[in-house]
Protein backbone atom coordinates (compact mmCIF):
# COMPACT_ATOMS: atom_id res chain seq x y z
CA UNK A 1 0.00 0.00 0.00
CA UNK A 2 1.45 3.05 -0.89
CA UNK A 3 0.14 5.87 0.51
CA UNK A 4 2.35 8.37 -1.21
CA UNK A 5 0.89 7.59 -4.90
CA UNK A 6 -2.72 7.44 -3.70
CA UNK A 7 -2.02 11.44 -1.93
CA UNK A 8 -0.27 12.28 -5.30
CA UNK A 9 -3.12 11.29 -7.70
CA UNK A 10 -5.66 12.55 -5.45
CA UNK A 11 -4.01 16.10 -5.23
CA UNK A 12 -3.52 15.65 -9.40
CA UNK A 13 -7.38 15.18 -9.70
CA UNK A 14 -7.64 17.92 -7.04
CA UNK A 15 -5.81 20.31 -9.21
CA UNK A 16 -7.52 19.39 -12.19
CA UNK A 17 -10.61 20.48 -11.02
CA UNK A 18 -11.81 24.20 -12.46
CA UNK A 19 -13.15 25.98 -9.70
CA UNK A 20 -12.50 29.42 -12.05
CA UNK A 21 -16.12 30.24 -12.51
CA UNK A 22 -18.28 33.03 -11.83
CA UNK A 23 -19.29 34.67 -9.71
CA UNK A 24 -15.55 34.69 -8.14
CA UNK A 25 -16.87 35.47 -4.62
CA UNK A 26 -19.36 32.26 -4.75
CA UNK A 27 -16.24 29.69 -6.30
CA UNK A 28 -12.96 31.17 -4.95
CA UNK A 29 -13.88 30.36 -1.48
CA UNK A 30 -14.45 26.97 -2.61
CA UNK A 31 -11.13 26.78 -3.96
CA UNK A 32 -9.22 28.06 -1.31
CA UNK A 33 -10.47 26.16 1.05
CA UNK A 34 -9.90 22.62 -1.15
CA UNK A 35 -6.40 23.87 -1.46
CA UNK A 36 -5.29 24.37 2.08
CA UNK A 37 -4.08 21.22 2.71
CA UNK A 38 -4.75 19.40 5.50
CA UNK A 39 -4.03 15.46 5.50
CA UNK A 40 -6.86 13.99 3.37
CA UNK A 41 -7.57 11.23 5.41
CA UNK A 42 -11.31 10.74 3.88
CA UNK A 43 -10.24 10.89 -0.01
CA UNK A 44 -7.24 8.44 0.98
CA UNK A 45 -9.29 5.99 2.56
CA UNK A 46 -11.52 5.91 -0.23
CA UNK A 47 -9.16 5.33 -2.74
CA UNK A 48 -7.10 2.73 0.24
CA UNK A 49 -10.79 0.44 -0.18
CA UNK A 50 -10.64 1.04 -3.94
CA UNK A 51 -7.50 -0.55 -4.19
CA UNK A 52 -7.54 -3.39 -1.58
CA UNK A 53 -10.95 -4.49 -3.05
CA UNK A 54 -9.99 -4.77 -6.64
CA UNK A 55 -6.60 -3.68 -6.93
CA UNK A 56 -7.07 -0.84 -8.79
CA UNK A 57 -7.68 2.94 -7.14
CA UNK A 58 -8.18 5.06 -9.95
CA UNK A 59 -11.99 4.85 -10.76
CA UNK A 60 -12.59 5.63 -7.24
CA UNK A 61 -10.72 9.31 -7.55
CA UNK A 62 -14.11 11.30 -8.31
CA UNK A 63 -15.86 9.61 -5.09
CA UNK A 64 -12.96 10.73 -3.09
CA UNK A 65 -13.36 13.96 -4.33
CA UNK A 66 -16.96 14.02 -3.30
CA UNK A 67 -16.02 13.01 0.68
CA UNK A 68 -13.05 15.98 0.55
CA UNK A 69 -15.23 18.47 -1.00
CA UNK A 70 -18.37 17.19 1.48
CA UNK A 71 -15.88 17.14 4.44
CA UNK A 72 -14.64 21.29 3.31
CA UNK A 73 -18.12 21.96 3.13
CA UNK A 74 -18.43 21.34 6.99
CA UNK A 75 -15.19 22.48 7.84
CA UNK A 76 -16.14 26.16 6.38
CA UNK A 77 -19.77 25.65 8.62
CA UNK A 78 -18.27 24.60 11.84
CA UNK A 79 -15.61 27.22 11.48
CA UNK A 80 -18.25 30.21 11.00
CA UNK A 81 -19.97 28.37 14.20
CA UNK A 82 -17.48 28.29 16.45
CA UNK A 83 -16.33 31.75 15.25
CA UNK A 84 -12.56 30.13 14.70
CA UNK A 85 -9.98 32.34 13.03
CA UNK A 86 -7.75 29.48 11.70
CA UNK A 87 -8.09 26.45 9.90
CA UNK A 88 -4.67 24.52 8.69
CA UNK A 89 -3.07 28.18 9.83
CA UNK A 90 -4.57 29.69 8.02
CA UNK A 91 -7.79 32.32 7.76
CA UNK A 92 -10.54 30.86 7.97
CA UNK A 93 -12.81 31.65 5.38
CA UNK A 94 -15.34 33.49 7.20
CA UNK A 95 -12.83 35.47 8.49
CA UNK A 96 -10.95 35.88 5.20
CA UNK A 97 -14.64 36.67 3.53
CA UNK A 98 -17.21 37.28 5.60
CA UNK A 99 -19.58 35.43 6.85
CA UNK A 100 -22.59 35.29 4.34
CA UNK A 101 -19.91 34.00 1.84
CA UNK A 102 -18.82 31.45 3.71
CA UNK A 103 -22.34 30.12 4.59
CA UNK A 104 -22.96 30.49 0.49
CA UNK A 105 -20.15 29.30 -0.94
CA UNK A 106 -20.25 26.13 1.82
CA UNK A 107 -23.91 25.43 0.45
CA UNK A 108 -22.46 25.23 -2.88
CA UNK A 109 -19.30 22.87 -2.33
CA UNK A 110 -22.24 20.68 -0.22
CA UNK A 111 -23.89 20.90 -4.25
CA UNK A 112 -20.59 20.26 -5.85
CA UNK A 113 -19.69 16.73 -4.10
CA UNK A 114 -23.27 15.37 -5.27
CA UNK A 115 -22.08 15.98 -8.43
CA UNK A 116 -18.91 13.94 -8.74
CA UNK A 117 -21.40 10.76 -8.63
CA UNK A 118 -22.56 11.66 -11.80
CA UNK A 119 -19.19 10.11 -13.18
CA UNK A 120 -20.55 6.43 -12.23
CA UNK A 121 -23.18 4.13 -14.11
CA UNK A 122 -26.79 4.34 -12.64
CA UNK A 123 -26.33 0.88 -10.28
CA UNK A 124 -23.09 2.81 -8.65
CA UNK A 125 -24.43 6.08 -8.38
CA UNK A 126 -27.50 5.16 -6.37
CA UNK A 127 -25.64 3.17 -3.76
CA UNK A 128 -22.88 5.97 -2.98
CA UNK A 129 -25.67 8.76 -3.16
CA UNK A 130 -28.04 6.42 -0.51
CA UNK A 131 -24.87 6.06 1.86
CA UNK A 132 -24.07 9.76 0.63
CA UNK A 133 -27.33 11.13 1.89
CA UNK A 134 -27.43 9.02 5.39
CA UNK A 135 -24.04 10.19 6.01
CA UNK A 136 -24.49 13.81 5.51
CA UNK A 137 -27.58 13.64 7.44
CA UNK A 138 -25.79 12.14 10.65
CA UNK A 139 -22.93 14.56 10.48
CA UNK A 140 -25.65 17.37 10.54
CA UNK A 141 -27.13 15.69 13.74
CA UNK A 142 -24.09 14.91 15.05
CA UNK A 143 -22.80 18.83 14.63
CA UNK A 144 -26.50 19.78 16.69
CA UNK A 145 -25.75 17.47 19.66
CA UNK A 146 -22.37 19.43 19.71
CA UNK A 147 -23.82 22.82 19.82
CA UNK A 148 -26.27 21.16 22.41
CA UNK A 149 -23.99 20.45 24.79
CA UNK A 150 -22.12 23.68 25.12
CA UNK A 151 -25.07 24.98 26.89
CA UNK A 152 -26.25 21.85 28.89
CA UNK A 153 -24.37 20.52 31.86
CA UNK A 154 -25.46 17.31 32.52
CA UNK A 155 -23.36 15.72 29.21
CA UNK A 156 -22.56 11.56 29.61
CA UNK A 157 -19.11 10.66 28.30
CA UNK A 158 -21.43 7.78 26.34
CA UNK A 159 -23.14 10.60 24.90
CA UNK A 160 -20.20 12.04 23.77
CA UNK A 161 -19.28 9.05 22.03
CA UNK A 162 -22.28 9.32 19.88
CA UNK A 163 -22.22 12.67 19.50
CA UNK A 164 -18.40 12.23 17.61
CA UNK A 165 -19.58 9.15 16.00
CA UNK A 166 -22.31 11.17 14.04
CA UNK A 167 -20.59 14.73 13.84
CA UNK A 168 -16.62 12.97 12.60
CA UNK A 169 -16.60 8.92 12.79
CA UNK A 170 -19.58 7.92 10.73
CA UNK A 171 -17.91 10.20 7.49
CA UNK A 172 -14.91 8.45 7.84
CA UNK A 173 -16.93 5.14 7.42
CA UNK A 174 -18.36 6.20 4.61
CA UNK A 175 -15.32 7.07 2.76
CA UNK A 176 -13.97 3.21 3.41
CA UNK A 177 -17.62 2.14 2.05
CA UNK A 178 -17.77 4.28 -1.05
CA UNK A 179 -14.27 2.93 -2.31
CA UNK A 180 -15.65 -0.30 -1.73
CA UNK A 181 -18.75 0.03 -3.40
CA UNK A 182 -16.91 1.75 -6.44
CA UNK A 183 -14.90 -1.44 -6.52
CA UNK A 184 -18.19 -3.44 -6.69
CA UNK A 185 -17.18 -5.16 -3.29
CA UNK A 186 -19.51 -7.49 -1.53
CA UNK A 187 -21.74 -6.19 0.85
CA UNK A 188 -19.99 -8.21 3.58
CA UNK A 189 -16.72 -6.21 2.30
CA UNK A 190 -18.61 -2.80 2.20
CA UNK A 191 -19.94 -3.01 5.66
CA UNK A 192 -16.93 -4.55 7.13
CA UNK A 193 -14.62 -1.48 5.77
CA UNK A 194 -17.69 0.54 7.30
CA UNK A 195 -17.12 -0.47 11.04
CA UNK A 196 -13.30 -0.42 10.36
CA UNK A 197 -13.67 2.69 9.73
CA UNK A 198 -16.34 3.75 12.23
CA UNK A 199 -13.59 2.95 15.48
CA UNK A 200 -10.85 3.99 13.62
CA UNK A 201 -12.82 7.71 13.00
CA UNK A 202 -14.08 7.82 17.11
CA UNK A 203 -10.15 7.23 18.14
CA UNK A 204 -9.10 10.01 15.69
CA UNK A 205 -11.58 12.65 16.54
CA UNK A 206 -10.70 11.97 20.21
CA UNK A 207 -7.06 12.43 19.11
CA UNK A 208 -7.94 15.57 17.59
CA UNK A 209 -9.38 16.57 20.92
CA UNK A 210 -6.14 15.84 22.59
CA UNK A 211 -4.26 17.77 20.35
CA UNK A 212 -6.61 21.15 20.61
CA UNK A 213 -5.25 21.46 24.31
CA UNK A 214 -2.12 19.02 23.96
CA UNK A 215 -0.50 19.58 20.37
CA UNK A 216 2.08 21.69 19.00
CA UNK A 217 0.18 25.28 18.08
CA UNK A 218 3.01 24.91 14.96
CA UNK A 219 2.08 21.99 14.24
CA UNK A 220 -1.32 21.82 14.84
CA UNK A 221 -2.84 23.92 12.62
CA UNK A 222 -5.73 25.56 14.72
CA UNK A 223 -5.66 27.08 17.85
CA UNK A 224 -4.65 25.49 20.81
CA UNK A 225 -7.23 25.81 23.39
CA UNK A 226 -10.09 25.90 20.76
CA UNK A 227 -12.51 23.70 22.47
CA UNK A 228 -11.95 25.31 25.75
CA UNK A 229 -12.68 28.92 24.06
CA UNK A 230 -15.82 27.08 22.91
CA UNK A 231 -16.84 25.34 25.75
CA UNK A 232 -16.98 22.13 24.64
CA UNK A 233 -18.09 18.93 26.20
CA UNK A 234 -15.15 16.90 25.10
CA UNK A 235 -13.78 13.37 26.68
CA UNK A 236 -11.12 15.17 28.78
CA UNK A 237 -13.86 17.63 30.22
CA UNK A 238 -16.16 15.32 31.11
CA UNK A 239 -13.80 12.22 32.27
CA UNK A 240 -11.90 15.31 34.40
CA UNK A 241 -15.53 16.05 35.91
CA UNK A 242 -15.64 12.63 37.37
CA UNK A 243 -12.49 12.55 38.64
CA UNK A 244 -11.51 15.68 40.42
CA UNK A 245 -11.50 16.87 43.51
CA UNK A 246 -14.74 19.43 44.44
CA UNK A 247 -12.29 22.60 43.90
CA UNK A 248 -11.00 21.83 40.72
CA UNK A 249 -15.01 20.44 39.90
CA UNK A 250 -15.66 23.72 40.36
CA UNK A 251 -13.12 26.22 38.69
CA UNK A 252 -13.61 23.78 35.61
CA UNK A 253 -17.32 24.14 35.65
CA UNK A 254 -16.94 28.10 35.81
CA UNK A 255 -14.39 28.53 33.37
CA UNK A 256 -17.29 26.53 31.20
CA UNK A 257 -19.95 28.78 31.65
CA UNK A 258 -17.43 31.63 30.85
CA UNK A 259 -17.64 33.25 27.02
CA UNK A 260 -14.30 35.79 27.66
CA UNK A 261 -12.55 38.38 25.36
CA UNK A 262 -9.30 37.18 26.81
CA UNK A 263 -9.22 33.51 27.04
CA UNK A 264 -5.52 32.73 28.04
CA UNK A 265 -6.40 32.35 31.92
CA UNK A 266 -8.94 30.35 31.05
CA UNK A 267 -6.82 27.80 29.05
CA UNK A 268 -4.13 27.90 31.32
CA UNK A 269 -6.27 26.90 34.00
CA UNK A 270 -8.17 24.58 32.33
CA UNK A 271 -5.08 22.52 30.98
CA UNK A 272 -3.59 22.65 34.51
CA UNK A 273 -6.66 21.07 35.86
CA UNK A 274 -6.69 18.17 33.05
CA UNK A 275 -2.85 17.39 33.89
CA UNK A 276 -3.30 17.48 37.17
CA UNK A 277 -5.92 14.38 37.11
CA UNK A 278 -3.93 12.54 34.52
CA UNK A 279 -6.69 13.25 31.70
CA UNK A 280 -4.00 13.33 28.40
CA UNK A 281 -2.70 9.47 29.63
CA UNK A 282 -6.70 8.40 30.13
CA UNK A 283 -7.48 10.09 26.66
CA UNK A 284 -4.33 8.39 25.45
CA UNK A 285 -5.99 4.88 26.66
CA UNK A 286 -8.75 5.67 25.13
CA UNK A 287 -7.80 6.26 21.76
CA UNK A 288 -6.06 3.15 22.05
CA UNK A 289 -9.09 1.14 23.18
CA UNK A 290 -10.78 2.63 19.84
CA UNK A 291 -7.94 1.72 17.95
CA UNK A 292 -7.92 -1.83 18.61
CA UNK A 293 -11.28 -2.05 18.29
CA UNK A 294 -11.32 -1.49 14.44
CA UNK A 295 -8.43 -3.28 14.11
CA UNK A 296 -10.13 -6.24 15.89
CA UNK A 297 -13.20 -4.86 12.87
CA UNK A 298 -10.38 -5.46 10.05
CA UNK A 299 -9.54 -9.05 11.37
CA UNK A 300 -12.85 -10.66 10.38
CA UNK A 301 -12.45 -9.00 6.93
CA UNK A 302 -12.37 -11.12 3.52
CA UNK A 303 -9.49 -9.31 2.45
CA UNK A 304 -5.61 -9.91 1.56
CA UNK A 305 -3.59 -9.99 5.34
CA UNK A 306 -0.98 -7.59 3.79
CA UNK A 307 -3.79 -5.30 2.96
CA UNK A 308 -5.02 -6.11 6.71
CA UNK A 309 -1.53 -5.51 7.71
CA UNK A 310 -1.19 -2.03 5.77
CA UNK A 311 -4.55 -0.54 7.16
CA UNK A 312 -3.27 -1.71 10.72
CA UNK A 313 0.06 0.30 10.05
CA UNK A 314 -2.63 3.27 8.59
CA UNK A 315 -4.16 3.06 11.55
CA UNK A 316 -1.54 3.46 13.99
CA UNK A 317 0.43 6.35 12.08
CA UNK A 318 -2.68 8.06 12.74
CA UNK A 319 -3.26 7.93 15.91
CA UNK A 320 0.32 9.01 16.47
CA UNK A 321 0.09 12.04 14.73
CA UNK A 322 0.71 15.64 16.08
CA UNK A 323 -1.25 17.50 13.26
Amino acid sequence: MDLTKYFQSFISYLEAQDFNREPKNLYEPVDYILQLGGKRLRPLLTLIACDVVSNSYEKALPAAMAVETFHNFTLVHDDIMDEAPLRRGKETVHAKWDVNTGILSGDAMLILAYQYFENYEPIVFQKLAKLFSKTALEVCDGQQLDVDFETRNDVTIPEYIKMITLKTSVLVAAALKMGAIVAEASEEQANGLYNFGLNLGIAFQLQDDYLDTFGNPETFGKQIGGDIIENKKTFLYLKCLELANDVDKEKLKYFYNQKLEDNSTKISEVTRIFEQNEIPALTQNLIQEYTNKSFEDLKKLNISESAKESLISFGKNLMTRKV
